[in-house]
C-alpha cells in the first residue's frame, strides 16, 4: 500500500514506471517526474484505465474516494470512463462552455471583452450557466431580462440581450445549438431611451469650453490631456492608452494600432502643429516611458478612465454639459456644417465602414485631406478660444 511519505520519496527513472496501492489503484511516475493516478478495472470482458488525476494536486485520500466512487458505477453496471466522456460532452454543451468559448474567440479590445464578460458572469450565467444551450427556451432567457426591466435598468438588458443572442450564434455555428431564443424577444422589454454624450456645438460656448480647458490648474499631465482632446477627438479610452511609440512628433501622426480601435482597424491621426506643441511640452515628464498620460499613481499605467471627466466637473461641467466623449460629437457637428467631406470626417472619426473595399479606399485617399481638416480645425479652435473672428474653415478654403 502507498503512504504520504512514498508518494513523496517517489523519484522518475529512465523509463516509466507504476506503483500499486490496492483495489487497481496506482501511481504512474514518468521520466520527466510527473505523477498520475490510475485506475485499473474490467468491465464488459475487457481491461481498462481510468485516469483519477495528478499528484500532488490530487492526495492520496482524494484518489482513493475517486476509486471507490468509480467502484461503485462499476457495481452498478456503468462504465466509468464512459460514464466520464458523457459528462463531458454535456459540460461542453452547456450555455456556460459556449459561452466562455465565445467570449475566448473575439477580436476584441480587452476593455471590451471584460465588460462583456462582466455583463454575462453577473447576470445570464447565474441562470443559464448550467443549462444544456439546447434546451433554453425564450422564457429562460425573458426571466433575467424582465428582471432587469423591473429594476430599470433598461440599457443593460438591451446590451445582454445582445450578448446572450451572440452566444447562441454561435453555438448555432459550432453545432451545438439549432435555434436562437432571443430572436422570439424582440420588443418583449421596454427599450432604453437613446442618449448621446453630451457635446458643446455653439461655437460661443465652445470657446468658453476651451478657454476653461486651457486654464486647468489641476496636474499637468491631466491638462495636457484636457487641451490635447478637443483637437484629435479620438475615443477617450484610445487618447488615454495613447504611447509614445505610436506618435511621430516630427511628421505629426499618431498610428494608433487595431487592437486598441473599438472597430479592430489601424487608425491614423495626423496631428496639428497645436497637438504636436502640446505632446512636445510633456514629452519631458513622460517622454521616457510607456504611456503618453500616466497615471498620478504609477508611472508604468495610463491616466485614469475618470481623470478627463472629473477635470471636467472641477472646472464646472456637469455630465450633461460636456463629457470626454463628446469631443467626438463636437467635431463631427461643427466639421459638417463648416462644410468638410463626409467621408473624411467619419474616417478620422475611426467609424465603421460596412462596404470592405471602400473603406480601404478611404484609408488610402482621405489622408492628405484629413491633415489639411485637422490643421484647420486646430486654427479654428484657436480662434474660438481667444474669441476672435472665426472665418469658417472650408474643404479647399
Amino acid at each position: 500500500m502507498l503512504s504520504d511519505t512514498k508518494l513523496k520519496n517517489l523519484r522518475p527513472r529512465a523509463k516509466l514506471y507504476r506503483v500499486t496501492d490496492e483495489r487497481g489503484l496506482s501511481i504512474e511516475v514518468h521520466p520527466t517526474g510527473a505523477r498520475y493516478w490510475r485506475m485499473r478495472y474490467g468491465f464488459g470482458g475487457k481491461d481498462k484505465m481510468l485516469s483519477l488525476g495528478v499528484y500532488p494536486d490530487v492526495s492520496l485520500l482524494l484518489a482513493r474516494e475517486r476509486r471507490e466512487a468509480a467502484r461503485k458505477l462499476i457495481a452498478e453496471g456503468i462504465d466509468p470512463s464512459a460514464e466520464r466522456k458523457a459528462t463531458k460532452q454535456a459540460n461542453a454543451l452547456t450555455f456556460e462552455a459556449v459561452a466562455r468559448e465565445w467570449l475566448s474567440r473575439r477580436d476584441v479590445s480587452e476593455a471590451t471583452a471584460t465588460k462583456d464578460r462582466w455583463l454575462l458572469e453577473q447576470h445570464a450565467l447565474p441562470a443559464l450557466g448550467a443549462k444544456p444551450i439546447g434546451s433554453i427556451v425564450p422564457a429562460d432567457v425573458l426571466a433575467i431580462l424582465q428582471d432587469l426591466e423591473h429594476r430599470e435598468l433598461l440599457e443593460t438588458a438591451r446590451r445582454l440581450r445582445a450578448k446572450i443572442s451572440a452566444v447562441f450564434r454561435h453555438g448555432i455555428a459550432t453545432l451545438r445549438a439549432t435555434h436562437d431564443p432571443v430572436a422570439a424577444l424582440r420588443g418583449a422589454i421596454k427599450s432604453p431611451k437613446v442618449t448621446h454624450h453630451a457635446a458643446v456645438t455653439d461655437p460661443r460656448k465652445l470657446g468658453e469650453l476651451l478657454r476653461a480647458l486651457h486654464g486647468y490648474g489641476g496636474g499637468f499631465v491631466v491638462a495636457c490631456a484636457l487641451k490635447l482632446a478637443p483637437l484629435v477627438f479620438v475615443r477617450p479610452g484610445e487618447l488615454r492608452h495613447a504611447e509614445w511609440q505610436e506618435i511621430d512628433l516630427d511628421a505629426g501622426t499618431w498610428s494608433i494600432p487595431a487592437d486598441k480601435m473599438k472597430m479592430r482597424a489601424p487608425h491614423i491621426v495626423p496631428l496639428s502643429t497645436q497637438a504636436v506643441a502640446i505632446l512636445r511640452e510633456l514629452h519631458p515628464l513622460t517622454g521616457r516611458g510607456q504611456y503618453v498620460f500616466t497615471s498620478q499613481r504609477s508611472a508604468q499605467k495610463p491616466m485614469s478612465e475618470n481623470a478627463v471627466t472629473l477635470a471636467l466637473r472641477t472646472l464646472g461641467y456637469d455630465g450633461q454639459t460636456a463629457t470626454g466623449h463628446g469631443f467626438r460629437s463636437t467635431a463631427s457637428t461643427l466639421l459638417h456644417e463648416l462644410g468638410y467631406s463626409p467621408d473624411a470626417i467619419e474616417r478620422q472619426l475611426a467609424h465603421a465602414e460596412r462596404n470592405q473595399v471602400r473603406a480601404a479606399y478611404n484609408r488610402a485617399s482621405h489622408l492628405p485631406e484629413r491633415k489639411a481638416m485637422m490643421q484647420a480645425w486646430s486654427d479654428y479652435l484657436d480662434g474660438l478660444r481667444i474669441g476672435a473672428d472665426v472665418v469658417p474653415i472650408r474643404r479647399g478654403g
